[in-house]
């Protein structure tokens, strides 16, 4: 440890005057000395003084004995992992251990201090960094992405507004137009009672004249008319039109409104990050610059879609009906399991346990058979689960599909708790392409990576673990003779993704970035469904011929 007074930029002091720079150095008493002390230091004759030159860069700080305390810890006990000076050693309690050179330890562990030095610089704290950057980008984007909302909310509020003024100004207009019909028929009825009246007015004063004149020939010749006004004129009678106004509660306004989707915020699991060894380590097999056919199976289905391995032997599959096979190399069925609906199942997998689990898009189930009783581990609501596939931690990973057929997501299940929703990319753009009636197999790489083959995006879309896309694979036009049409996808333990190119025939092998490395021909026709066995076994169902071919390409 560097004195109080000085600094690593400073020329190292005497441990002893404290003035003039070090030269030497006491191994027995573990103190920097210069050439006027070295003298008065030895001089000491208590002790044993091994006075040597000073190297600052290679001499090490040998830490005192606890049980010897003017003896130094000059070697190190492998069994108990401390350092021991020679008196533990050979009379101690650390006899008859294994000792090796501190400095040799020292030496060894400086290295492995300096590589993780070096890793933490240059590519774990690079790492951190770039998350800090990402979530502060994010957190400069609230602003932008929340005022849009708080846009679109008074925008559709002004929506209601004029909807809302447009009906009270139709119901203001329909008022105003009977008010005048109203008021037009009771003129009408008054003139009617006025002419009346005024013709009642116009008799009774001439009867009044007669009597008085006492004329005969007047009196004689008037005739009565009070039958005609003893039936009164109609009365009219308009009922005022009333306003039956539907009581609305806060919920149909909400939803009238529109509502917003919850704030989602999970909180996932970190990236691990391989090390440096593991990057680097080249793949432990090869790829064969001729893939080989060593085995075909007949599954008696007339279409075959999928499969996945049990054993090197053993291989389960589904085709166009409801009845699940699991069939051996020579093509003897071993077991047969049928849906619970009686449909024809979507997708199969096997779990960690061996067990085989099937999806039921129209029942909108994923199920579990164990024993070969079929339990419903997810029901879904307002989705259809597709494909499926088992991961290292022993989750299921499911592609699925809205009900209106307009979204397709990637779920991660842990049991029948959801863990993880995977749709969009950081700019909010869907990461699989919709449409109804699309394939999209799905796979877990050995790097973690998720893997779906998009069938109608004619792409390979790879996220990694947290749902960021890593990648898409697509296919140069002059490079086949049919559209790209990825089907079936699996990954191998060298973290190689294959996929099933059905229009062209073939399979692509993909590095775990995305590259192309080769094709898998073997006069394959027609290839759908994919998976590998534990020693890279590729099993390919092809679907018009109803065959799984066993091809080894390592």
């Amino acid at each position: 440890m560097l004195h109080p007074r000085r600094s690593a930029q400073e020329v190292l002091l005497c441990d002893l005057c404290e003035t003039v720079p070090l030269q030497s150095h006491c191994e027995v008493c573990n103190i920097n000395l210069c050439v006027n002390c070295v003298g008065k230091h030895i001089s000491d004759s208590s002790k044993d003084h091994n006075v040597l030159p000073y190297l600052r860069r290679n001499a090490p700080n040998y830490s005192k004995c606890p049980t010897h305390p003017d003896k130094h810890c000059d070697l190190h006990c492998e069994k108990c992992e401390i350092p021991i000076c020679s008196t533990c050693a050979l009379f101690g309690k650390h006899k008859g251990h294994d000792v090796s050179d501190i400095q040799e330890k020292l030496s060894a562990k400086t290295k492995s201090l300096q590589k993780d030095l070096e890793e933490l610089e240059t590519r774990i704290y690079p790492r951190y960094e770039e998350m800090a950057h990402d979530v502060q980008t994010e957190k400069a984007e609230l602003e932008t992405k929340y005022g849009k909302l708080t846009t679109g909310t008074d925008q559709q509020g002004e929506i209601l507004h004029r909807e809302i003024t447009a009906i009270v100004n139709q119901r203001k207009s329909a008022i105003a137009e009977m008010k005048n019909k109203h008021l037009s028929t009771l003129n009408k009825n008054t003139e009617e009672i006025t002419q009346k009246m005024a013709e009642l007015k116009q008799i009774m004063s001439d009867l009044k004249s007669i009597l008085k004149s006492n004329d005969l020939s007047l009196t004689s010749t008037y005739k009565s008319r009070n039958s005609e006004f003893r039936t009164l004129p109609p009365k009219v009678r308009v009922t005022v039109p009333s306003l039956s106004a539907q009581k609305m509660n806060k919920d149909q306004l909400n939803q009238m409104f529109g509502s917003l989707s919850p704030l989602s915020i999970n909180t996932e699991d970190g990236d691990t990050m391989k090390s440096a060894e593991a990057v680097s380590s080249p793949p432990v097999k090869p790829l064969l610059d001729e893939p080989c056919l060593t085995a075909t199976i007949d599954t008696g289905y007339k279409y075959l879609y999928g499969i996945s391995c049990l054993s090197e032997d053993q291989v389960w599959t589904r085709g166009e009906n409801k009845t699940m096979k699991l069939l051996n190399l020579q093509s003897e069925l071993l077991t047969s399991i049928k849906t619970k609906s009686g449909k024809e199942p979507r997708d199969i997998a096997m779990t960690r346990d061996g067990d085989l689990v099937y999806t039921d898009p129209g029942r909108r189930t994923l199920n579990l058979v164990k024993n070969k009783k079929i339990q419903t581990v997810i029901t879904l609501q307002g989705w259809r689960p597709l494909y499926v596939c088992s991961t290292a931690s022993d989750d299921l990973l499911v592609t699925m599909i809205s009900d209106d057929d307009k979204q397709y997501k990637v779920v991660r299940y842990s049991g029948s708790t959801e863990k993880q929703s995977i749709q969009f990319d950081d700019q909010g753009r869907p990461l699989y392409a919709s449409g109804r009636y699309t394939s999209k197999y799905i796979s877990e790489n050995k790097n973690l990576d998720i893997c779906v083959a998009d069938y109608r995006a004619s792409a390979v879309v790879v996220v990694n673990q947290s749902g960021k896309l890593r990648f898409r694979y697509t296919v140069h036009p002059s490079n086949t003779k049919l559209s790209f049409s990825p089907v079936g996808i699996t990954t191998d333990n060298q973290s190689h993704i294959l996929t099933a190119d059905f229009n062209n025939d073939r399979i692509h092998i993909l590095d775990q970035d995305g590259q192309f490395l080769r094709y898998i021909h073997c006069d394959l026709l027609g290839p759908w469904g994919l998976c590998v066995d534990i020693r890279d076994n590729l099993f390919v169902a092809e679907c018009g011929t109803a065959k799984v071919k066993k091809i080894q390409y390592l």
